[in-house]
């Protein structure tokens, strides 16, 4: 069911309004009521002093007694006097809760028993009061010549405060509704402009989403709704200049369609680098099969192809498995799972799986290393320093040596690997973490290196939040430096 927004804002507005008024009556008949006892409690404070003094004044004008044998003797007496002094009927006890004398026609000598509990409160010397319908029951003590000797009851009549507190009820609520339907209807008029206006907007928009842009503001209002219309006649005049302005953002995208044609070219071109690449190896082991096709009863040539197509073999599935890599790594994210790493235990283990390959070379590794935990993908830590070592020991002289020292210096774990090989040239420094670049290419080729692997090692290690730098050395050798974050 649809209702209209200027029935909802009024329906509102009553609602406030109901709310209002019901908040204004409750505070002003509490404060009434307040006010009424207070000065009930005043007014009865005071006759309670005027019943002390009367009651003094015959306890001291008369024979001397005992207060209790006075209360006894003389308790109706006063009860009816001290009723005449003050206006209210009075009941007095004494000082064991008894009834000795009361102005109240049909209250029995016991006394009432729904007072008992006040009673018991004002023997304690101590004022108590409760509410019985239109009469309130005020008890305070009975002062005697040393200390209290009784209790007096006041009862005052609540009929003319209750019935002022109902005036001012009926007075609030023929007023509060009077108030609430002038107002909702004075409400609804002015929300019926108001929706109005709204329903201007709404066909401006609509028109707008037709194509059909306005030429002024719908709606002019020195309010929020004006400046809303404002706001939908600058968008709408917004909307048919970008129109206006398709053929540039058109010529625009020509640019870059351009621009990737060029783009398309420049991967063209890298694929053709990576083919000639593959080439070299294919054109070898090619040469050996032709061989063996033509004299396959040679032992000895039969023994040279084996060894050379093996290693022909090897070299062309590690440069295809790293071409891969670098491939994925430009293209997308390899999937990694970081976990808190003890360095120098995953360095040792490392060492040792490439001592094997050192010891084929006659080259030595060692390791120094101090206790230390970084946060990386254990998997992507092994793989950048299983090629900085690969590399170490390609690239090394006979009897040469491959260092590792790995120590913590601040907030970083800093790990040197270093070797006693043919160093890298001044020229060539910037060039190294280029795919495909060789200091040597001859070197490279007869060791099986393609270039690739200081490029995949550094990718790897700033996606890893670390960093990489190549050291100067004095003499023969190279040394990088890896840094990592140290956790604590």
């Amino acid at each position: 069911m649809r209702f209209s927004i200027k029935l909802k804002f009024s329906l509102f507005l009553g609602l406030l309004l109901i709310l209002a008024v019901s908040v204004l009556s409750y505070l002003v008949l509490r404060g009434v009521e307040r006010n009424e006892q207070v000065q009930a409690e005043v007014s009865l404070a005071q006759h309670v002093k005027t019943v002390n003094l009367r009651v003094k004044q015959a306890y001291y004008t008369g024979a001397r007694l005992e207060p209790q044998q006075f209360l006894q003797r003389r308790g109706r007496e006063l009860a009816a006097e001290l009723a005449g002094f003050t206006g209210l009927e009075v009941t007095l006890y004494d000082a064991e809760g008894g009834q000795v004398g009361t102005s109240v026609q049909g209250v029995p000598s016991s006394g009432n028993p729904g007072t008992a509990d006040a009673l018991a409160y004002a023997l304690q010397d101590k004022v108590a009061y409760q509410s019985k319908g239109d009469k309130l029951l005020y008890l305070a003590p009975l002062q005697g010549p040393e200390a209290q000797m009784g209790v007096v009851q006041l009862q005052y009549s609540l009929k003319s405060a209750q019935a002022f507190q109902q005036t001012l009820r009926n007075l609030f609520l023929t007023t509060g509704a009077a108030v609430l339907l002038l107002s909702f209807i004075t409400g609804y008029l002015y929300f019926s402009r108001a929706a109005a206006a709204i329903s201007r907007l709404k066909k401006a928009a609509e028109s707008i989403r037709h194509a059909e842009y306005i030429s002024a503001p719908p709606v002019k209002r020195k309010d929020e709704l004006g400046e809303l219309a404002e706001g939908i006649y600058f968008m709408s005049r917004e909307i048919e200049s970008s129109i206006a302005a398709k053929d540039e953002e058109r010529r625009k995208l020509q640019l870059a369609v351009t621009k990737l044609q060029a783009l398309e070219q420049q991967q063209k071109q890298y694929i053709g680098n990576i083919s000639h690449e593959f080439k070299t190896p294919l054109t070898s082991i090619k040469a050996y099969v032709d061989l063996l096709n033509m004299y396959d009863d040679d032992p000895k040539l039969l023994s040279e192809a084996k060894t050379n197509i093996a290693k022909e073999t090897e070299r062309l599935y590690e440069m295809v498995d790293k071409v891969l890599q670098l491939t994925a790594l430009e293209k997308y994210d390899f999937e990694s799972q970081a976990e808190l790493l003890e360095v120098s235990e995953v360095l040792r283990d490392i060492c040792g799986r490439m001592n094997g390959k050192a010891e084929r070379f006659g080259l030595t590794i060692t390791l120094e290393a101090e206790p230390a935990h970084i946060w990386i993908d254990r998997e992507s830590f092994m793989h950048i320093f299983i090629n900085l070592i690969d590399n170490a020991i390609k690239y090394n002289v006979p009897d040469g040596a491959v260092n590792l020292h790995s120590e913590v210096h601040g907030e970083q774990v800093e790990i040197t690997v270093s070797d006693t090989g043919i160093g890298i040239p001044a020229e060539a420094r910037d060039k190294i973490f280029e795919p495909f670049y060789t200091v040597n290419r001859d070197r490279a080729r007869a060791s099986g290196g393609t270039g690739l692997g200081l490029s995949l090692v550094r990718n790897l290690v700033e996606k890893q939040g670390g960093s990489i730098v190549l050291l100067e050395t004095e003499g023969t050798g190279s040394a990088f430096r890896l840094s990592f974050p140290l956790v604590n």
